[in-house]
């Protein structure tokens, strides 16, 4: 166990018929305590300070094991962000294509109806061209009979 100032204040020496000089021998134990004191009170402050320090270092390591952890977190989170982001801009692409396609198809779909009506219109047309000339091919020849000279003449003597 060490020493403590107080032991050296308490300690006895035993006398002897030429010993040292009490006196001196006093002076040098007071010495000996005022610097055994200043060395255990600067022991203490470096201690302290030393409990400070490690306080910090651990602050600071907690704080450096924080920030790689926050990094990694933030890492995966843009990995994350980004794999999600390459799915939404694939499953937009293939919605577009589907939209794109179905477009087409449907305007493929009204152009081939479109076609059709177009034929069909071109047949009435055709149809009613042929029915037409036939009507007035068949009113020609009724002006072209000969009953309507007939008429004609009948229709003088009437008159006179």
């Amino acid at each position: 166990m060490p020493l403590t100032p107080l032991d050296i204040h308490n300690k006895e020496f035993s006398r002897k018929l030429r010993g040292y000089d009490e006196d001196e021998v006093n002076e040098f134990l007071d010495q000996i305590i005022k610097d055994y004191e200043a060395i255990i009170r600067e022991n203490k402050e470096l201690q302290n300070h030393a409990a400070g320090l490690q306080e910090k270092l651990n602050h600071f390591s907690t704080l450096e094991e924080t920030l790689s952890k926050t990094i990694i977190v933030a890492q995966e989170a843009a990995d994350e962000v980004k794999n999600n982001s390459k799915k939404e801009a694939q499953l937009i692409v293939k919605e577009a294509e589907k939209n794109a396609d179905r477009i087409v198809n449907d305007a493929l779909s009204k152009s081939r109806k479109v076609a059709i009506e177009v034929e069909e219109l071109k047949k009435q047309a055709s149809i009613y061209r042929t029915r037409f000339r036939t009507l007035v091919e068949a009113q020609l020849e009724l002006l072209n009979q000969d009953g309507w000279e007939a008429l004609d003449r009948a229709e003088v003597k009437e008159l006179y």
